[in-house]
């Protein structure tokens, strides 16, 4: 079995489905020529388990065709970014930071904000382990024992 993007007029993939090349062949699904086969384990021109890498990246819906680079490309994510001629990976034009923070693109700034949902604030006094339930107190800086 193998997978296979249906492409429009426009290139663009309007879905992917597991079948057989001689299922595509036969014309069953419409014409052979607007279906493409993809490789599920190959994303930025690599396949993921170490074997060849096909058509850069695994087809997904709005994703188009490029007969010359023979890729599949995402849709652009912002309009200053770029496309990795090797990857076909759009990439930002600042890259993000790694420090183990979530991020998210700020078109406007051209900057990476902190995702402030992703934060996390600890209490300043461990909540007790004793499998109890508890709520923090703000006004006595303590856990409260739920009953």
């Amino acid at each position: 079995m193998a997978h296979f993007a249906q492409i429009d007029e426009n290139n663009t993939v309007l879905q992917v489905i597991v079948v057989e090349q001689d299922v595509i062949d036969t014309g069953l699904f419409g014409d052979p020529a607007a279906w493409i086969q993809t490789s599920y384990n190959t994303y930025g021109g690599v396949h993921i388990l170490g074997g060849t890498p096909f058509r850069k990246n695994y087809a997904g819906i709005g994703y188009t065709y490029d007969l010359d680079r023979d890729a599949f490309i995402s849709p652009k994510p912002y309009p200053s970014w770029l496309l990795d001629e090797d990857t076909c990976q759009w990439n930002s034009p600042v890259t993000e930071p790694a420090d183990g923070e979530m991020y998210s693109w700020n078109e406007e700034t051209q900057s990476w904000d902190l995702d402030e949902d992703t934060c996390q604030w600890n209490s300043p006094v461990t909540e007790p382990t004793d499998g109890e339930m508890y709520s923090w107190n703000e006004e006595t800086q303590a856990w409260d024992l739920i009953p």
